[in-house]
């Protein structure tokens, strides 16, 4: 499995919201990533900063490329636009971070 890790940044007041919502993740939301491939997805929250960082990890077979077009896709990132800062069609900004160390 490849994982890969990245940032997001919450807005300022947002993190119990944020939290919310991803407690109560649409059922075909969570359906469609792990048909993507995606396994293992964690997100977490430095309160100080607002900076969100995500780890996942993902099958080789993955489909991740084409999570983007995908609806129910663009629906979730609609939903959370008013809590995190994104782009015009609504996708978190996100910059991707480079593996530096692990320890299996």
């Amino acid at each position: 499995m490849e994982q890969i890790a990245f940032t997001m940044q919450l807005r300022a007041g947002c993190a119990a919201e944020y939290q919310r919502r991803h407690d109560a993740l649409w059922p075909e939301l969570a359906g469609l990533l792990h048909d993507a491939g995606i396994r293992d997805y964690s997100i977490f929250l430095d309160p100080g900063s607002g900076k969100l960082f995500a780890v996942l990890r993902r099958l080789p077979t993955h489909g991740m490329d084409a999570l983007p077009d995908h609806p129910v896709m663009q629906r979730w990132w609609e939903h959370m636009s008013d809590l995190m800062d994104t782009d015009a069609q609504h996708r978190p900004q996100s910059q991707a971070l480079l593996p530096m160390f692990h320890l299996p």
